[in-house]
């Protein structure tokens, strides 16, 4: 279970035995679990102890660790590499159930990504040792498709409007313009990882996509230059794809369903046009007549070698253990067991060097000629697949290719190790000096923003201000100037500008304070971060994993007034105390989404306010139920109030920020009322409040007329209701 599962308490409904997985349905725990059989299913819910360095090993026979998952699953994709074939992985799962964990992994305990990269670099260094004489040359790549626009991680400052997917007669979809860059050993790699995970969390601290809702595609494309008997140099290339897909939850659990804006739907528009990619090749491989929708998104068009055309693939499907989860388990289960039944025809990419710079020469004289052809009248005959406009870039692009293979490798590699030489220097100036670094949701994207304190002052602000600020901070609630940080002798101390939103460990900040190592520091309402002070951290007693962003954001619920204990349940400013049905963590987790999004509201002038509310079972209109935290969205004009459940709120609060975002690009923000995500819909059903009518005159067979008052979710009265009922004669029979 995660935090959040067994905060509410979740039940294990999850068994695995061999490759079979069974799951309990939780509504009928008597029926027979559903069964469903793969070539491995792993066990990592429990069985398992944390070692001094913080790896995860098993204490039980049954328990999957990193390593054992990449013996299995990520070593026949190097095995496949090497053998020159194109390989794929697939990560599938809701959010928090895994995928990450998996592909990337956290601290000591790596995934299967920087697993494989360190191990194809060892398998290299092992050839070398041998005396081979053969030439290995590896070229990474990292993006990430969000809302069908992708976008280069490894190059932040391309278009707003993302990477344009196009299509190459012989290699398919590609991304144009998309940054590959020459790696000559891991290190290197894990330096354009980092890299590119930065820009990740650069992005979500802009208001842009977060992680759980975006997929990323890590691509490695490995060759292998060697003579054969003839004495022609060939080349073996594989192109190895390791892909980690959104989170998979169904639209009721991520707040679109009954909503008119859905954004939830865009976003997972991928996912659904993967799931018919995956539904029409298993349809076509039992023989049936159907044209498979590569087109229908982004991702499937990328991928689409991947699923059905010269590739070895795998998935991993991530699923939670707990009984709340039911249904995205069960959903997870199944689209796995369709995937598995498709069929891939991988080969070998092995060619002649000369052969492939003649081909791509045959085919741009071929370009050249339709061109010519259809200057003068005549017609370009072009596939289904094909565009108008591909012609001429797939002819631009095979001239650039043919000057890459004739670039020497080595100019390359030092073209590209120029723009990481100073990262180790970086490194070791990060150790010695006084920094923030930032807390994420995503662990993943957790320290991997760092700004440097220099000695003297160091003003903060936004890139409005003037003179620019030493550190720009992007975001809501960020002032001109926001804060001056100064660094005296090793004393570190935060002075806020005016009234600037500054909180140290969860309290608010009005005057000038001393920052001591590890505390944490809120500027504004989406910049969070941890102070590393080099002279205190030799005695310090914590290390940098103890701080999440979890406990930082719980750290300053208390102190608005939220206590939070899971055992005893969550007090609020008044001192009553309950324990909610889902758990204190999304009441602490809407705090600050709830003021990031009156933070947008004011910045647009929208005139809407939202605030956090405990529903009651009876409030929200049910018999029975623990309380539950709403948003309750106002609109400061007319009064009108309304009541969105938890999801319901996330859902149009990326919506928010999407908003948000055009409106700091100089973009046109405003929509029309029905897709603008501040309004509700007239037609929406409103609960105004609930009656409690005693029933008890039935029971005497009397009528019953009364004037009930109408009680909001706050306990006001909003109104009155007349009931009348009508008691029918009753005709008791007893029998002895």
């Amino acid at each position: 279970h995660n935090k959040r599962e067994r905060a509410r308490d979740a039940k294990l409904i999850v068994e695995m035995k061999g490759p079979t997985t069974m799951l309990t349905d939780p509504a009928a725990p008597n029926d027979d679990p559903k069964s469903f059989t793969f070539d491995y299913s792993y066990w990592s819910h429990d069985g398992f102890e944390e070692d001094d360095t913080g790896y995860l090993k098993g204490t039980q026979p049954n328990y999957a660790d990193q390593r054992r998952v990449y013996e299995d699953v990520g070593k026949t994709v190097l095995q496949n590499a090497w053998e020159g074939y194109n390989s794929t992985l697939f990560a599938y799962g809701q959010t928090g159930s895994g995928k990450s964990w998996s592909i990337v992994g956290y601290g000591a305990n790596k995934g299967i990504v920087p697993i494989f990269c360190d191990e194809m670099f060892k398998g290299i260094d092992a050839k070398k040792a041998e005396g081979s004489q053969d030439q290995y040359e590896v070229l990474f790549s990292m993006l990430e498709i969000y809302n069908e626009k992708v976008r280069d991680l490894l190059n932040p400052s391309s278009s707003k409007q993302g990477l344009r997917v196009r299509q190459h007669p012989k290699k398919g979809f590609y991304a144009e313009g998309l940054k590959t860059l020459p790696v000559s050993s891991y290190q290197e790699i894990e330096d354009r990882m980092e890299d590119g995970t930065r820009n990740r969390t650069v992005a979500a601290t802009q208001m842009n996509a977060t992680s759980s809702r975006a997929h990323t595609i890590v691509g490695v494309t490995f060759t292998q230059k060697s003579k054969n008997a003839a004495g022609e140099e060939t080349a073996k290339t594989s192109v190895i794809n390791l892909v980690d897909l959104a989170g998979s939850e169904r639209a009721d659990s991520t707040g679109a369903t009954g909503d008119r804006l859905k954004e939830g739907a865009a976003i997972n528009q991928s996912l659904s046009a993967l799931g018919n990619v995956i539904s029409a090749l298993v349809d076509k491989a039992n023989g049936k007549a159907v044209r498979v929708p590569y087109r229908d998104s982004v991702l499937t068009s990328l991928l689409k070698n991947a699923l059905a055309g010269n590739s070895k693939t795998a998935m991993i499907a991530a699923i939670s253990p707990a009984d709340i989860n039911y249904d995205e388990t069960l959903s997870t289960l199944r689209y796995a067991d369709r995937a598995k039944q498709i069929k891939t025809t991988a080969t070998v990419n092995e060619d002649p060097t000369e052969k492939l710079i003649r081909d791509l020469q045959e085919q741009n004289e071929k370009l050249m000629e339709m061109l010519k052809a259809a200057e003068k009248g005549g017609k370009i005959t072009l596939t289904d697949d094909d565009d108008d406009e591909e012609e001429g870039l797939n002819m631009a692009n095979s001239a650039k290719e043919m000057e890459d293979m004739n670039k020497n490798w080595e100019d390359k590699v030092k073209e590209s190790q120029l723009e990481s030489r100073d990262k180790e220097e970086e490194k070791r100036k990060r150790q010695a000096t006084p920094h923030l670094w930032n807390l994420n949701p995503d662990p993943q994207l957790t320290g991997m923003i760092v700004h440097l304190l220099d000695d003297g002052k160091n003003r903060i602000g936004n890139k409005k201000a003037d003179p620019p600020a030493d550190i720009v901070l992007n975001g809501l609630n960020i002032q001109d100037v926001h804060c001056i940080i100064n660094n005296e002798g090793g004393k570190i101390t935060v002075t806020p500008d005016g009234d600037a939103k500054v909180l140290l460990n969860g309290e608010p900040v009005s005057e000038e304070e001393e920052l001591h190592h590890f505390d944490r520091l809120m500027l504004g309402s989406s910049n969070l971060f941890v102070f590393h002070h080099p002279k205190e951290a030799d005695n310090s007693k914590n290390k940098m994993e103890d701080f999440t962003y979890e406990m930082a954001q719980e750290e300053i619920a208390r102190n608005s007034g939220i206590e939070v204990d899971e055992s005893k349940g969550m007090r609020t400013g008044s001192g009553s105390r309950e324990r909610t049905g889902r758990g204190e963590e999304d009441m602490v987790d809407l705090l600050p989404m709830v003021e990031q999004a009156n933070a947008i509201s004011m910045e647009l002038d929208r005139k809407v306010a939202f605030e956090v509310v405990l529903m009651s079972a009876k409030a929200r209109g049910e018999s029975e139920g623990k309380p539950e935290p709403y948003v309750c969205m106002k609109n400061l004009d007319t009064g009108l109030e309304w009541l969105w459940p938890r999801n319901k709120f996330i859902n149009r609060k990326f919506l928010m920020e999407e908003m948000y975002e055009n409106y700091e690009e100089g973009e046109e923000w405003r929509l029309p009322d029905e897709r603008d995500p501040f309004t509700e819909s007239p037609d929406a059903q409103v609960m105004i409040g609930c009656v409690d009518v005693s029933m008890e005159s039935l029971g005497y067979v009397l009528d019953m007329r009364e004037q009930l008052n109408i009680a909001d979710y706050k306990g006001r009265d909003v109104g009155v209701l007349n009931v009348s009922i009508a008691a029918s004669t009753i005709r008791l029979y007893i029998f002895f």
